[in-house]
């Protein structure tokens, strides 16, 4: 039988039982609805992120613990125009996690997060501008001073809108007057940069984090260090690393770890990646469901058709004719479903943009390769189980098919 028929043949016995075959579809259609939302979920946090530490620049260095410690005085000793002429700016950094909360007339509003304990020169190294009031300067550090700096966003969540300058939160029940808003930066994954509390690093120290030490020296998370020129990145970080082996006296592993952008960008990339894959992963049980769907209708319609088969290999049908057509028949309940679930996931992807994360500025992205991918695995889906019910069909003896009552 010529391929054309073969085709006419399986699209007429698809259609013979409309609503058996509208259920077959169902559960392809959600599997691959699912695959498609949830990977476009990941595949917009990875980008959203990645644009975000691109943003940040390609001319900045981080300088963080490794088995050792970092403090407040290794950061400074890094400026240093003759042990370190390829560094700008440093901007040591304290992270501690915490409540801001505030009571007014409007009653008790709190939002919980990472509070960063920050020195002035952070607003020029991380890119901040400040909407209203200023930012944390020399003396806020020097006295560990009560003042804190909102972002945009936190900013709304605990004053409504209203002018906060001047007004008292609690952090972590310690009370502080708010000395500035931060513009909205925006766009980011989680809306995290416009939910920033910035403190004075010392203030972190002294007064809110729990890992102080008797002698008084102010421990840091992350030195940020702002380099001169792009072109100096593996020079600054052997300036940088000199300095702080001379400091902490290392003869040989080093008790730190200097990472520039594309090394920080790469890893998360790395681990998105793989964040992407197991949202796939998950949504594909659900294919799998589909698929057994599609192998269940397939056999009953064997069982349905026997004689119809035994009828057909009498008048001269090859066995290959039988198999083919059944597992196009499959095939095109699979791909059928995986064409109707990627309109679907598609459609579910833009909602949810607008529903679901617009407050959280993330955007999801359906890309051509997880359409591929969510059709390529339909068709095999149904390629793989229809395979079965084909070569039953095909392996029928014609004289016991047309005695099959």
């Amino acid at each position: 039988m010529s391929p054309q028929r073969t085709l006419l043949s399986a699209l007429q016995s698809v259609g013979a039982n409309k609503l058996r075959t509208l259920l077959t579809l169902l559960g392809i259609v959600i599997g691959v609805a699912a695959v498609i939302s949830l990977m476009s979920i990941g595949r917009g946090v990875q980008e959203s992120v990645t644009s975000f530490i691109q943003d940040l620049g390609t001319n900045i260095l981080f300088v963080s613990p490794s088995n050792g410690a970092l403090t407040l005085d290794d950061a400074y000793a890094l400026v240093d125009p003759v042990l370190a002429p390829s560094v700008d700016q440093v901007a040591p950094e304290i992270n501690v996690f915490g409540d801001v909360n505030t009571t007014d007339e409007f009653g008790a509003r709190t939002v919980f997060g990472e509070i960063t304990g920050v020195t002035p020169e952070y607003q020029e190294v991380r890119g901040y501008e400040v909407d209203v009031g200023s930012f944390i300067g020399i003396p806020h550090v020097a006295g560990a001073s009560d003042v804190v700096v909102l972002g945009a966003q936190a900013s709304v969540d605990l004053f409504l809108g209203r002018n906060p300058i001047g007004q008292s939160v609690k952090i972590n029940g310690r009370e502080m007057t708010v000395i500035g808003v931060l513009e909205s930066r925006g766009g980011d994954a989680f809306g995290f940069e416009d939910n920033r509390v910035l403190i004075p690093i010392t203030t972190a120290y002294r007064r809110i984090s729990a890992d102080r030490n008797v002698e008084g020296v102010v421990g840091v998370d992350t030195i940020s260090v702002l380099v001169e020129d792009e072109n100096n990145m593996e020079k600054a970080e052997g300036e940088i690393s000199r300095i702080l082996r001379l400091r902490h006296r290392i003869t040989d592993e080093d008790d730190f770890e200097v990472r520039n952008q594309q090394q920080a960008l790469e890893a998360f990339q790395d681990t998105t990646q793989a964040f992407v894959l197991f949202l796939g992963s998950i949504a594909s049980i659900s294919l799998l469901v589909g698929g057994i769907g599609i192998m269940n209708i397939m056999l009953v319609s064997v069982t349905e058709r026997t004689r119809e088969i035994g009828i057909r290999k009498a008048i001269g049908a090859r066995r290959w004719d039988i198999l083919s057509q059944f597992v196009l028949e499959a095939v095109l309940l699979s791909l059928g479903g995986g064409i109707i679930g990627v309109l679907l996931g598609m459609l579910i992807a833009q909602g949810m943009n607008v529903t679901l994360l617009a407050e959280e500025e993330i955007r999801t992205v359906v890309s051509t390769d997880i359409t591929a991918l969510a059709l390529g695995v339909s068709m095999l889906i149904g390629l793989v189980f229809g395979i079965y019910p084909a070569m039953r069909a095909a392996a029928l003896h014609p004289i016991e098919a047309l005695r099959y009552e």
